[in-house]
């Protein structure tokens, strides 16, 4: 069924494809993504806007030797098929199998992990300023970044040293006018400009088609073309940012025709110094549905398509904590016209639509710009208001300097909503968010929160914005567990208890407290057990700490991220500043490592997390106390 792609061990054997053959290997790159969302949830629209641009690079470039950074790395499916991985393609996104980023470990044609934005212009950059250095300068360095990532303050910080380094580096904007959501801002209108100028663009199309009959780059006529195409823009278009900062623009083209991107490439590929070469696509390209909605199908869930319509699988009808947390955003925008609301490109991710339509005055989306976000929360809240920041945990990292200098040490009580706080499942390591509960507590003028079951979290963002210090609320990409109780009054540095014992107890910080509860109901005929819902891993509940050492001598502690630093250290220092005895006190947690992707459920299992490793704990602690 797919021919070529069959054939594939690497992409070598496309510099020898026709035009007419590479399409036909569009069009099995693309029957391929279409299969797979019938097995599981992948990134989606994204891959389908760039097979084209793939293709083309593999069949210009040698990325065994030259470079090639994808920005960001989910859209990465159509490089994984056509360099070797046809045969694994199926075991995506499944624990053990092939990454849904770019992996090193996989191949060598893959050289980061990028599955945070905006970076790619700095690697490519380091990377041919270091093959210079190594006497490798024959080798070609290419970053493909999307307009959505575009804005990301890191790539301007690229460019301009970029242009100071005079490197050669081909720099490929993917514009199809998305991030994940619709893109925003002052940049998203410049290249709306460059892509909707028609006289521009009537020009670009001449161009194009005086280059057929231009066989080598250097041609007089062609060096004419290019200075009164650079005359125009200059005219038209005013100041020509790219140009001030040390690129030669060239383009924008269409994205989806082999031959013309094969035409540009190998124009641009011998170029001295920085280009940017921009390349105008549709996300979702090829599938009706993903191109009408690439919101929803940036990262469907699994669906079979059933005469050119999308059927989605039956999934969990449990809601998750981000819909409890969206709910509990909008019920305290409803109440004091305060609180705003900021997220980073994400408002489908955070489930935030609803509150975008009904509060568009009090919701921001700054774009795929963290540091930003968390900066310009400050601003409002030295302003009087109360901002919430509403991002996953993962990238919440890129704003570590703004957290410090603009929340903590102002004293401002900016909320932070962690969103996919611990196992993120298939997306893997670079998207797994273990380490907010370590970075975030070691700040003066901080609270670090986690609820362990969905009707304590309104009460949390309601405490947090009473609050006179910037708060944490972290939470997973997982359903809520529902107590079906009113949850105890939330005060500061208090935990909640859910059931007492006398022979082990079990302190949960956050959401897996529903497998704290679970193993001690297994263990009900066995031993007496106590539950504690911490609630906050700073500042710690002291008198609990001292409270389950003494009654029950034997304490296991449970979070959903990496154990140094995190609560189960906050846990022990508080155990050792008060003398107590820490001999029986078992921490269970993430390691020293970094997690591979696979369900959340094998994760949590792998890693001796779930019920009954937790069960197995209590009794490996029973039978020490027995000996």
């Amino acid at each position: 069924m797919h021919e070529l792609l069959a054939q594939l061990d690497s992409a070598e054997p496309l510099k020898d494809y026709s035009v007419k053959q590479l399409d036909q290997l569009a069009d099995e790159i693309r029957d391929v993504l279409c299969n797979l969302l019938a097995t599981r949830t992948a990134h989606f629209a994204s891959n389908l806007g760039v097979v084209e641009l793939c293709i083309a690079l593999h069949s210009v470039f040698d990325f065994r030797s030259d470079r090639l950074i994808w920005d960001t790395g989910h859209q990465i499916y159509p490089h994984k098929l056509i360099t070797g991985r046809y045969s694994e393609f199926k075991t995506i996104r499944t624990k053990g199998g092939l990454m849904g980023y770019p992996n090193p470990h996989e191949s060598p044609y893959d050289l980061f992990m990028t599955g945070h934005a905006g970076c790619s212009v700095s690697t490519a950059l380091g990377l041919a300023s270091g093959d210079d250095l190594a006497g490798q300068s024959h080798r070609k360095s290419v970053a493909v970044i999307g307009d959505g990532a575009f804005p990301s303050g890191i790539v301007f910080e690229a460019m301009n040293n970029a242009g100071e380094l005079n490197k050669d580096l081909l720099m490929i904007l993917n514009d199809n006018e998305m991030s994940i959501c619709p893109r925003v801002g002052g940049v998203a209108r410049y290249l709306d400009r460059l892509r909707g100028n028609p006289f521009y663009t009537g020009l670009k199309q001449e161009v194009a088609r005086v280059l057929n009959h231009v066989p080598v780059f250097g041609d007089p006529t062609e060096r004419l073309l290019a200075q009164m195409k650079e005359g125009v823009k200059a005219g038209v278009l005013g100041g020509m940012m790219f140009e001030e900062l040390g690129f030669r623009y060239v383009g924008p083209i269409d994205g989806h025709d082999i031959g013309l991107l094969k035409k540009y490439l190998a124009m641009v590929k011998d170029l001295s110094g920085p280009v940017l070469l921009h390349v105008v696509t549709e996300k979702g390209r090829g599938y009706v549905p993903a191109e009408q909605d690439p919101v929803y199908f940036h990262t469907p869930p699994k669906f079979v398509d059933e005469g050119g319509k999308p059927v989605p699988a039956s999934g969990s009808s449990q809601p998750a904590y981000t819909n409890f947390a969206r709910d509990a955003i909008r019920d305290a925008m409803q109440r004091d016209e305060r609180v705003t609301v900021m997220t980073a490109a994400m408002c489908q991710g955070n489930k935030l639509e609803p509150v975008r339509e009904q509060f568009p005055d009090r919701f921001f989306d700054v774009g795929i710009c963290e540091s930003h976000a968390v900066a310009f929360a400050a601003g409002q809240c030295k302003a009087g208001m109360r901002p919430i920041v509403d991002i996953y945990s993962t990238f919440l990292q890129r704003s570590y300097d703004q957290i410090f200098q603009e929340a903590c040490l102002q004293k401002l009580p900016v909320v932070f909503m962690l969103d996919r706080a611990g196992l993120t499942g298939p997306d893997g390591p670079t998207h797994h968010g273990l380490f907010d509960i370590g970075y975030m507590r070691v700040f003066p003028n901080l609270t670090v929160m986690a609820p362990g079951y969905s009707e304590e979290l309104a009460p949390m963002l309601d405490y947090a914005l009473q609050s006179d210090v910037a708060t944490s609320i972290r939470y997973p990409k997982c359903s809520a567990l529902h107590m079906q109780r009113k949850p105890d009054p939330i005060e500061t540095g208090k935990a909640e208890y859910i059931q007492r014992g006398t022979d082990v107890a079990i302190v949960s910080f956050g959401a897996l407290l529903d497998q704290a509860l679970e193993a001690a109901k297994q263990l009900e005929s066995e031993m007496s057990v106590t539950v504690v819902n911490a609630r906050f891993a700073k500042p710690i509940d002291r008198e609990m700490v001292a409270e389950v050492i003494e009654s029950c001598g034997h304490v296991i502690t449970l979070e959903e991220g990496a154990l140094q630093g995190g609560f189960g250290s906050a846990f022990l220092e508080a155990a050792n500043d008060m003398h107590l005895d820490t001999r029986g006190i078992t921490r269970l947690g993430i390691p020293d490592m970094f997690v591979e992707h696979g369900e959340r459920e094998e994760l949590l299992h792998d890693l001796s997390l779930d019920a009954d490793a937790i069960k197995k704990a209590c009794r490996g602690i029973q039978s020490t106390v027995a000996v």
